[in-house]
């Protein structure tokens, strides 16, 4: 994007001092590229980036929900993961004793008419007699998701179903993976469960162990049925069942929607192992769950479509909802038959939005909402565009929606960014996956595409292949090429999110993610990282700016103006990709900025995403290896001269003289806003 330039300018030299150039010596890299970046800031020639620009997407892939941001710590909690009959693999469940003590089945004795599946064990042993019991019972343990992690003095509530002809004396525990650490323990003691009894326990933690298991054990010869077993932490947040750790890094990316549940989620391999958001509301003992066929794991859904609205608003984003439109991987409904599937969108369009007293949204109240959530985006499918059904029931759900809800934006699965749809649309959505050097080049991908009509949903883009291992810096810098692209060409672009967003390091089914994680750990990829040097630009400034480079095919740049809500001052942010491997001398020059200046007392602060290898990972071992840092500019002058490391994002951020607070430590504030 080409940059007009007012007669006065103003020359800036930043002096930041022996780190960039000590970086470049320590390496042996010879400083071989030079640059000159060109900054109009005159309100002329700038331009408000949209609100929604940059945000996140949430696909249930790599077990990102069930096992991971949702806190449910027992897997396959309802028996139903082996499918709806008899006998039927209760995995990960398992039996404490031999056969000679007990016996574990299922049958479909269940209370729960969605759910039917329950497990029988007869217990064959006693505390007295010929069979005596091993010390503690026989029964069954639930190992969680690859290990639970129980902290010494956390509380977990355990709620679970029970039922028995006669007295039971059954004893739970949170134990070692081993059982053999007991680090909390209670007694289920009744005299009457010949009906299905709803028993509550908090358990308080005495020890700790990433890695324990939920045991159900018992001494006393006869027969015991459990169902519908969970157990949760109590300090998820706001008591919503998101895991606080893996919410706060979400939470600190500022996103300003976040797309959700998928992904090919959405689509299901089959349309009968689709998501299909009526089986997951309600209470959760009554979901019935659903085998995701697409990444192969069962998920019972705790975290269904409430939740997901109720993330979004704990997040301060605006939700996109994701539906299947009648089509699958491998089988598709006629357009001619697609009207109910319509309806049930519909339904769930009331849900989200309805008053109280309606139908659907009279259900949202009752679980706890009565207020409306903020629903204005939806897309109809995914990756859909080249499916034979997709066009004739695109149109179907685009006017019945439409007709009902005209406010809210519909989001295509045709591109637009090379040729006009030919369908009516708000958003066309856009996913790319390709090597670091494509995604980079990428950026310039939209600067032909038109401002005028649908604009661009860039749901899904990141490096893939060799160049991404499981999360590299290369691959950070290809995509902060492509969202500075995605920047500059934000009349064009209406939202942008990478994906996946999740992985728990026991089940990759795809590579690299944001944010990897297990029971009691979590990191960042570089990628992850890189998303924090764009969190300010929505609703931000974008300023006309041209970069003159040799070579020309490294560099790129925006530059953007910003308001800290921390210390309500303006700031003048300029990023720069090197994508190059050698340093980078560039000089910049800034014209426009008419009352405002920048400010010298306080200098500015570069931040840095670099590494000596550009195939480094963020790991367990080394979570910080590849992330973020900050240098403080001393000195601001006018003339500016910055090296920028080799294969490395940067951003500088200056503060607007005009916006000064005096009563505020702005080198502070600026130190913990990216």
């Amino acid at each position: 994007m080409e940059s007009r330039h007012s007669i006065h300018h103003v020359l800036l030299l930043v002096l930041f001092g022996l780190s960039a150039l000590c970086q470049c010596s320590a390496t042996g890299v010879e400083a071989n590229q030079t640059a000159v970046l060109l900054v109009n800031a005159s309100e002329a020639s700038a331009r408000r980036i949209p609100d929604t620009l940059f945000g996140i997407f949430f696909e249930e892939i790599n077990h990102a929900g069930a096992g991971g941001l949702w806190a449910e710590l027992v897997n396959n909690r309802g028996f139903e993961g082996g499918g709806p009959n008899v006998p039927s693999n209760i995995d990960p469940w398992s039996i404490i004793g031999d056969e000679s003590k007990v016996i574990v089945s299922t049958d479909r004795s269940s209370c729960f008419d969605r759910n039917k599946i329950a497990v029988q064990v007869q217990v064959l042993c006693d505390h007295t007699g010929a069979n005596i019991c091993p010390d503690g019972g026989v029964g069954i343990y639930n190992p969680g998701f690859w290990g639970m992690n129980i902290e010494q003095g956390k509380s977990y509530k355990l709620v679970l179903y029970v039922r028995s002809e006669e007295s039971v004396n059954v004893s739970v525990a949170l134990t070692g993976s081993n059982g053999l650490q007991k680090l909390a323990a209670a007694n289920i003691v009744a005299a009457d469960v010949s009906s299905w009894t709803k028993v509550e326990i908090l358990l308080e933690a005495t020890g700790t162990d990433p890695n324990s298991r939920l045991e159900l054990r018992s001494s006393k010869k006869g027969v015991i049925w459990f169902d519908q077993v969970s157990l949760m932490p109590t300090d998820t947040y706001k008591g919503h069942g998101f895991r606080k750790d893996l919410f706060g890094m979400l939470k600190d990316l500022k996103p300003a929607f976040i797309r959700f549940p998928g992904g090919c989620f959405v689509e299901g391999d089959w349309l009968r192992n689709a998501f299909r958001w009526k089986e997951t509301i309600g209470q959760w003992e009554e979901r019935p769950g659903h085998f995701g066929d697409v990444w192969n794991y069962w998920t019972d859904d705790g975290l269904g479509h409430f939740e997901f609205l109720q993330l979004a608003e704990d997040l301060d984003s605006l939700p996109v909802w994701v539906f299947n439109n009648g089509v699958s991987h491998h089988d598709q409904v006629d357009t001619s038959s697609i009207l109910p599937f319509v309806q049930e969108i519909l339904d769930g369009l009331e849900f989200a939005r309805g008053d109280p007293t309606s139908t659907w949204g009279s259900i949202r109240a009752k679980m706890g909402h009565p207020e409306p959530f903020d629903l204005r985006y939806v897309a109809i499918g995914n990756e859909d565009c080249g499916k034979t059904q997709y066009r004739g029931n695109y149109l179907k759900f685009y006017t019945a929606i439409k007709d009902k809800y005209p406010d809210i934006k519909i989001i295509s699965n045709c591109d637009g960014s090379t040729r006009p749809l030919d369908h009516p649309a708000d958003l066309y959505d856009f996913h790319i996956y390709s090597s670091a050097s494509s995604v980079f080049s990428n950026a310039r991908h939209f600067d032909s595409a038109p401002r005028r009509g649908p604009k661009a949903f860039v749901s899904e883009y990141a490096v893939t292949g060799n160049d991404a291992g499981k999360g590299s810096l290369l691959a950070a810098l290809g995509e902060a090429g492509f969202l500075i692209g995605v920047e500059k060409n934000s009349e064009a672009i209406e939202m942008a999110s990478y994906a996946p967003l999740f992985v728990n390091d026991n089940d990759r089914r795809w590579n690299p993610d944001a944010i990897v994680f297990t029971s009691s750990q979590m990191y960042g990829t570089p990628s992850y990282w890189m998303q924090h040097f764009f969190k300010e630009p929505n609703g931000a400034t974008l300023l006309s700016s041209s970069l003159q480079a040799n070579p020309s095919n490294s560099l790129i740049a925006s530059a953007i103006t910003w308001r800290n809500s921390l210390d309500n001052n303006d700031y003048l942010r300029i990023k720069v990709v090197n994508f190059g491997a050698t340093a980078a001398i560039t000089k910049i020059s800034l014209t426009g900025l008419g009352q405002s200046s920048l400010e010298t007392l306080f200098g500015a602060v570069m931040t840095e995403l670099t590494s000596n290898n550009v195939m480094d990972e963020n790991s367990f071992r080394e979570p910080n290896k590849v992330i973020p840092v900050k240098t403080q500019v001393e000195k601001v002058s006018d003339n500016m001269d910055v090296v920028l490391a080799p294969r490395s994002l940067n951003s500088i951020d200056f503060l607007l003289r005009k916006s000064i607070n005096n009563n505020v430590d702005t080198a502070s504030v600026l130190k913990s806003s990216c």
